[in-house]
């Protein structure tokens, strides 16, 4: 195997801090360096007609193409953004993935929350270091991976999903991406609303069929100011939980969005949009805990015509 790269530095000396990624701690130092590939990292591998490989770098070992293998231990120390070679010259160029690529490649039960989706709900949640979530409905534990990231390690996810087989992928998932279980996450079978929850919490994110059943149960948990947010598919679904919300009298007026993705084409002059887009995957829908005792304030509108059906004569 051969290393290109326009100049490649050398390695620095320095220990840093541990890195929430798609790595491990590098066996001779304890410690990884940014930017630098050490035993244990995932490594992304592009060929140049854009297909991505994915493997873990285990000291040792060989990874096969069908032109020629590329030796684990000469991965060890090369700067990310390198160009690495088979034995018969098969290129790549090397990075640790993104935690998007590692989502979307990652084994799967229940369909994964978008990297989309997530962004979304880390973003309109608010979602801060140091914040403690309850989430019910992990699936494949696409969601759990961005909340832990976003609450760092001060913060806390408790995590609920009532089938054993996808909580078993979740945490698989989880465990192999962060090296092992994070301290601060939890990962419970069985349903959420029976828990005897004994904790406040800053922030309910819920990815289930009927959340609009588990809103008194988060009315409870939920401290003043803490914020609701569901994710559902449909507006049957989007609907329901929008007037349970209201009609629990402990929630602001909800909010609801979908965020859709086109990309991009760009060569030269030639700049139009991509003929293929990531469309409608799921709605979000969002509130905020009331302070107790405090009535909500009505909105002000004018209804929809037939909006809340006809009235008999």
């Amino acid at each position: 195997m051969w290393v290109t790269s326009e100049t490649i530095p050398p390695r620095p000396r320095v220990s840093s801090p541990k890195i929430w990624g798609v790595s491990s701690q590098n066996s001779i130092s304890g410690a990884r360096t940014p930017g630098y590939f050490a035993a244990g990292d995932r490594i992304q591998l592009t060929d140049p007609k854009g297909k991505l490989y994915s493997f873990t770098i285990t000291p040792g070992k060989e990874w096969h193409t069908h032109k020629g293998w590329i030796v684990h231990d000469d991965l060890i120390g090369i700067p990310e953004g390198s160009v690495v070679s088979t034995t018969a010259g098969l290129k790549f160029t090397a990075f640790i993935p993104l935690l998007s690529d590692y989502v979307l490649s990652m084994p799967r039960g229940a369909t994964i929350v978008y990297p989309k989706d997530a962004a979304m709900i880390v973003g309109v949640a608010d979602i801060y270091p140091g914040s403690r979530v309850l989430e019910a409905g992990v699936g494949s534990g696409a969601l759990s991976l961005s909340i832990l990231r976003a609450v760092g390690e001060h913060g806390s996810l408790d995590s609920f999903e009532r089938r054993d087989d996808f909580a078993e992928i979740a945490r698989k998932n989880v465990t192999e991406y962060f090296g092992s279980q994070p301290d601060n996450w939890s990962l419970a079978v069985g349903s959420v609303q029976d828990h005897p929850h004994d904790k406040t919490y800053d922030r309910v994110i819920l990815d289930m069929l009927a959340p609009w059943e588990c809103v008194e149960m988060a009315a409870r948990v939920l401290r003043p100011g803490g914020v609701f947010l569901a994710y559902v598919a449909t507006t049957t679904q989007l609907s329901a939980t929008a007037e349970g919300l209201k009609a629990d009298g402990h929630f602001t007026e909800p909010e609801s969005s979908e965020t859709i993705v086109r990309g991009w084409h760009h060569e030269g002059l030639a700049v139009r949009p991509q003929q293929r887009m990531i469309g409608h995957t799921g709605f979000l829908i969002q509130s905020r805990r009331m302070a107790p005792g405090v009535e909500v304030l009505a909105r002000r509108r004018r209804p929809a015509k037939g909006a809340y059906g006809v009235a008999e004569e």
